[in-house]
């Protein structure tokens, strides 16, 4: 069988993304199938760490190892 039509898994995980905004908009982006995904506003937990609340519903922010985090 050709190696042509095998395609590797090109996944990317939440948790792989540089600890930047335009780098979770693009993610979250792509992961909406292509459907605009941006910040409605900004907060600071208790801990100080900022928290960004997307279109998508959903809360994110940077931990402590400098990756996204979605804050349940």
């Amino acid at each position: 069988m050709s190696q042509a039509f095998v395609k590797e898994e090109d996944a990317q995980w939440l948790h792989d993304l540089p600890p930047t905004l335009p780098a979770l908009i693009n993610y979250l982006t792509r992961d909406n199938n292509g459907v605009r995904v941006y910040e409605t506003k900004t907060s600071f937990r208790k801990d100080g760490k900022e928290l960004h609340h997307m279109s998508n519903g959903l809360n994110y922010f940077v931990n402590d190892e400098s990756q996204w985090t979605i804050e349940w």
